[in-house]
């Protein structure tokens, strides 16, 4: 009976060990080929929601190029509306009080979504079943549930949905991370992400931007969405796409009189075979900071803003390297949508659905820790 006993107990554990071990979350359903846009020219934009602050380099961009038109705009605050249309000299016209009714009359081939990342399912389900492309301001979603939905809309109606991240259009971590593909600098076993400012408040946001993103509803949380997106996803594409073993995270207040209702600075550890991932995500930085560096068996890449690269043999100083130039359809965010969306340039990995899924997962279990 001892034996049986024993034998008992035994599995029992050997069962709720593997219940509690980490599990790499499941594999997204196939990709379906989207279809294409068959329209030539400018590219005819319109915008949801006006409340994330990277809004205005779009509008900027609008005003001032030949290839980008802007269609319509959806923004439920006709305040926030009218201010910037003073600003960029916005025809009144552009505005829509309703997002159905603003896709439906001007019929863009891709919308930007500039709101809250709590928004953005909502403008999935408004522009998948219409067959509308779309460009997110990182990150997809903070949320898996939300994430595997976009996921299954865009496949049921064939219709691409990016995620835009500042670093993807830095030609320095396009170089590193070709130095790694091509055996120059691997294999990875360290990869460092550091990304983040002082902070909305201090580096001046607007109102509604502040509002949002320290809504823990609305963004999720705080640095560790806001700025942990960026870490994910470049350990994702250095990883080629595979999904880390374990994710372990701390969530710090540093300034609880500031920031109350959310964390201000984030550590997330991602595990891989063979190698680890530290990303620091904050609002506390004396500056504006989005680097990597990436620790290598054959020397280590220092990636900075724009082109800023410099690599380091073992033992031996760093030497700063100019990287290449970028392919022209990576010259920007809007010239790539314009080309991706229309079969003219291969969806890139940093924005693609594929992706950018396995970094919901990722700050979703980050937020749970």
């Amino acid at each position: 009976m001892k034996h049986l006993a024993l034998a008992a107990a035994m599995l029992l554990t050997c069962i709720f060990l593997a219940a509690c071990a980490p599990r790499p979350p499941a594999e997204p359903t196939a990709s379906i080929s989207p279809v294409f846009s068959k329209q030539t020219g400018p590219l005819r934009i319109a915008i949801i929601g006006m409340v994330h602050g990277h809004v205005e380099g779009l509008l900027w961009q609008a005003s001032q190029r030949t290839d980008l038109q802007l269609v319509g705009i959806y923004e439920p605050d006709r305040a926030v509306f009218d201010r910037l249309a003073a600003k960029y000299k916005l025809d009144p016209s552009l505005y829509h009080a309703s997002l159905p009714a603003m896709l439906d009359a001007t019929r863009p081939e891709a919308v930007s979504v500039m709101s809250s990342i709590q928004d953005h399912l909502a403008a999935v389900q408004a522009c998948a079943p219409r067959g509308i492309h779309l460009l997110l301001e990182k990150p997809l979603a903070f949320s898996a549930a939300d994430a595997a939905r976009m996921e299954a809309l865009a496949n049921q109606y064939r219709v691409l949905v990016l995620t835009n991240f500042e670093t993807s259009w830095y030609a320095s971590v396009r170089e590193a991370q070709r130095l790694v593909a091509s055996g120059e600098r691997s294999p990875i076993r360290h990869m460092v992400f550091r990304h983040g400012h002082k902070g909305p408040k201090e580096i001046g946001c607007s109102p509604e931007f502040v509002s949002w993103l320290t809504d823990p509803v609305a963004n999720g949380g705080g640095a560790v969405v806001d700025f942990g997106c960026y870490g994910a996803v470049l350990a994702t594409w250095l990883m080629d796409g595979r999904r880390p073993t374990s994710i372990v995270a701390s969530r710090a207040s540093l300034k609880p009189s500031v920031y109350p209702h959310v964390d201000d600075d984030a550590t997330i550890v991602l595990t891989y075979p063979g190698a680890t991932a530290v990303i620091q995500a904050s609002w506390a930085w004396t500056h504006d900071n989005k680097e990597m560096d990436l620790f290598t068996e054959r020397g280590s890449i220092h990636a900075a803003k724009w082109d800023e690269l410099s690599i380091r043999e073992e033992n031996k100083p760093a030497r700063s390297v100019k990287p290449p130039a970028k392919p022209d359809s990576l010259k920007d965010e809007w010239t790539y949508l314009r080309l991706v969306i229309r079969g003219q340039c291969e969806v890139d990995l940093l924005s693609s659905l594929q992706y950018n899924v396995i970094v919901a997962e990722i700050l979703d279990a980050a937020r749970s820790r």
